[in-house]
This record gives C-alpha cells, structure tokens and sequence, in this order.
C-alpha cells in the first residue's frame, strides 16, 4: 500500500493513503542501519499489520524529487510564504531572508499578502510592485473577510506546497480556510495526529484534495544566512541578472563599485529600494561572519 508521510513525532510517522486514512507507523530497522530518516512528505510503501487501529509499518520509501533542509521535508513542489500587508507591517527584511533561502534549494516561491483589507491601495501597489519586479507570483488575500482565498486554492492544486510565515500575519486563519472543502476523513486525520498537541513546533502535511498538499511549518521570527559566501548574494537577488552585464567589473558585487549596471539601474528606479538596502545589509552580514 503506497501513501504519503504527514507527520512525523517520536519515531512515529503518520501515512496518508488517499482513500483509506491514516496510518500510524514505525520505520522498519533496515533504514536505521542504512542512515536513512523518513521524512514529512516522503512517499512510501507500507505493510498494514492492524487495519481496524490503522497501525503498519514503513516498508520502502519511493524516490525523492527534492529534499529540503530548512523545513527537512521532501518532495516539495513550491513554497508560499504569508506576510501581512499591514498590522503588522512586512518585514522586508525578513522575508527577503526566506526567498534566499529557498532560492537556494531551487524551491518556486509564492509571495501572500494577508490582511489585505487593512492596507490602502498606496501599500498594496508598492508590495506589489516590488515583488512583481524580481518574477515571483504575488497574492493578496484576507482571512477575515474570505477575499482571494479561491485564486490561493488554485495555485496551490494538484501539488504539495511548503507554507510559512512569521506569527501574527493570519498564517492559521488562512490554512483553515483552505481546508473548508476538505472530506471528512480530515477529522480522523486530526484526532490520530493530534496526540501530543505538536501542532506549531512540528512541521505537518495537510490533505486538501486529491494530490493536493500544504505543509504547515512553525511561524519564524528570525532567519540566519547559511551555507554561502557574500559573494554569492547577488545570484539570489533574480532581478540582479539583467543589469549586472552593464557593469564594468566582472564579479560586481553592486556595492563600492564604479560603473554598476545595477546601481544605475536602482537610481532608475527599475530596481526596488527596499530589496536593494536588504541586499547590502546582508552583503554585510555575510561579509563579518567568522570563519572557524
């Protein structure tokens, strides 16, 4: 029987077979020998042992298209990242972080502006003019009054998609919504994982429908840069690319450098501010880290 990990707590990882529920299982002793850890969103084959107390065990897991490691999850076709548009006010900087990060493991990332309602139409074009610049897919939506929560639906179809955002942007409000629709197997999905309460510190796949997945990771305060160099910023900053021939140094790195494309390209105003300043803040960040 093939299904998919959803949660995994204590050595113990719940399998959902679409159709039948979910299984609650133990890793068989042969990926314990091989190094190998399932995890959330791994697809797998299972031997049932008890089908009254949907108890098995994991017997094989099926090749992985991706393996993330900031949430370790696998199997992720996209992420989408939940901001507030106001109250509280985006944090720039924050969310610039998360869109390195997941251009670094080559993850498509969806930008949404929650709590549309309470920003003015000044605020929204800005978000959205910013974003739109650098090629990412922007939403805006608002739990409270249930706006754009169908064109979320529709991006999300037919994938499995990582969600997150800091606390307080209505990230849960949203995914409850989501889950309107949802068959009723979902409640017994709920009471088998739910043991424990590990909600928020746990990373979980929610069945939507059909081979539709969104994974729920805990809300982020802070993001650290990890795993490269300052020089390599810039290739994390998409709408860097179409400049950087312009500029007269190779290896520019857009900052103290005379006769920048990129540069020019921000007193132009074809470059957003906002990313630009994050991007030097963070050139800086990378450039004081000690090596030991």
């Amino acid at each position: 029987m093939q299904g998919k990990i959803i949660k995994g707590i204590a050595g113990f990882y719940y399998v959902h077979v679409i159709g039948a529920g979910v299984y609650e299982c133990k890793a068989k002793g042969i990926f314990r020998k091989e190094k190998i850890k399932p995890l959330v969103g791994d697809n797998v084959e299972i031997d049932v042992i008890n089908e009254e107390e949907k108890v098995g065990n994991i017997s094989r897991i099926l090749q992985r298209k991706n393996e993330l490691i900031r949430p370790a999850v696998a199997n992720i076709d996209q992420a989408m990242v939940i901001f507030a548009a106001a109250k509280p006010k985006p944090n720039f900087n924050l969310l610039d972080r998360f869109l390195i990060m997941m251009e670094q493991q080559q993850v498509e990332t969806i930008i949404c502006f929650n709590k549309q309602d309470l920003a003015t139409e000044e605020e929204l074009r800005k978000l959205e003019e910013t974003y739109e610049k650098c090629g990412y897919h922007i939403l805006f939506t608002s739990a409270m009054k249930e706006k754009g929560i169908d064109e979320v639906k529709k991006v999300l179809e037919g994938k499995t998609t990582t969600v997150a955002g800091p606390s307080g942007v209505g990230k849960s409000s949203l995914i409850n919504l989501l889950q309107e629709d949802i068959e009723m197997e979902t409640g017994k999905i709920s009471e088998k994982i739910e043991r424990g309460k590990h909600t928020t510190r746990h990373s979980q796949l929610i069945h939507i429908k059909d081979n539709t997945y969104i994974m729920d990771t805990p809300g982020f305060s802070s993001l650290y840069l990890m795993g490269f160099e300052k020089e390599e910023l810039r290739e994390y900053f998409k709408e860097f690319k179409e400049y950087e021939p312009a500029c007269r140094f190779l290896g520019c790195s857009h900052i103290h450098e005379p006769d920048c494309g990129v540069k020019q390209a921000l007193e132009e105003g074809k470059i957003s501010r906002i990313r630009y300043e994050n991007y030097v803040a963070m050139y800086e960040e990378l450039k004081n880290v000690k090596k030991y």
